[in-house]
């Protein structure tokens, strides 16, 4: 997507949905961010950030289990590039959740949790030390036999930030089964509460004002509520086809400023009808190229 030079062009990002199966349905794994945070403070978010420059190095690709950078940019539609979303998802995930997708030497997710004593302070070294950009993920994994496990994680959305802000992210969407022997711990940083939470339940406290969410936020907890297990959700996942790119407006109508997405009322330009409130116009959650029923 081309931008013309008066237009903010977004930071490329990633983002990973971490789910598990609970005792009444799919727990999905969020996040606060910091209430003083220049971007969304205080929003309940999914593990996720920009992409580094370290994200895209060539090395990488030596690391990384089952799917190397043509796959990946076929995949997410690009020419070339697109395993470091997959990289960069993983490492946010690390630095700002604790969860570490990838496999040890015996070909099994990694077991953080069995790790105590000394190799507890080492692996809480290796998360500091990435998350303060002293040591990059694939020096983790040199030192700790390791492979990332890129083929646990499927696409399935992509946004842009809408025209207007500052900060723009052009966000890459995944989704993976939580590692079983790892338990999540927000980074208290960047991110100050944690917590896992049913999809329904997340989004009727979203709509009652408890927890503030973004509408990409929104519609992937829609999406997975839709769904029985963990399984289903990555037997589908994995077999998604294209995925459209959504881009949010805001749209100013009427001393009014409205957020909208494709399909609802004043979208497209066109008049928002008296005592209409376009936001509250319902649009199908396939139509976000995310999970279909």
């Amino acid at each position: 997507m081309r931008f013309t030079d008066d237009e903010v062009a977004p930071r490329d990002a990633a983002t990973v949905v971490l789910l598990r199966d609970g005792a009444e349905g799919i727990e999905v794994f969020m996040l606060k961010r910091n209430l003083n945070s220049d971007f969304v403070g205080g929003a309940y978010v999914f593990p996720g950030g920009g992409v580094d420059p370290e994200d895209r190095a060539d090395d990488l690709d030596a690391v990384c289990e089952g799917r190397a950078d043509a796959d990946a940019s076929t995949r997410i539609g690009v020419e070339r590039g697109g395993l470091a979303f997959w990289v960069a998802a993983i490492r946010e995930s690390f630095e700002e959740a604790g969860v570490l997708l990838a496999y040890d030497r015996d070909g099994d997710l990694v077991d953080l949790d069995g790790d105590t004593g000394p190799a507890a302070a080492r692996w809480a070294e290796h998360r500091r030390e990435v998350d303060a950009g002293r040591r990059r993920l694939v020096e983790v994994c040199e030192a700790e036999h390791l492979r990332l496990a890129v083929d646990r994680m499927h696409y399935f959305a992509h946004w842009i930030t809408p025209e207007g802000p500052t900060r723009r992210y052009d966000t890459y969407f995944f989704v993976a089964a939580a590692p079983p022997h790892q338990t999540p711990l927000h980074d208290d940083r960047e991110v100050i509460a944690n917590e896992w939470v049913r999809p329904a339940d997340g989004l009727a406290r979203a709509r009652s004002g408890e927890l503030t969410m973004l509408p990409p936020t929104v519609a992937a907890l829609e999406a997975i509520d839709r769904f029985g297990t963990v399984g289903d959700v990555m037997t589908v996942a994995a077999g998604l086809g294209p995925v459209p790119t959504i881009l949010p407006r805001l749209v100013h109508q009427r001393d009014l400023t409205h957020l909208l997405l494709p399909g609802q009322p004043g979208y497209d330009g066109e008049p928002i009808a008296d005592g209409v409130d376009p936001a509250a116009v319902t649009v199908p959650v396939t139509g976000f190229g995310l999970l279909p029923s």
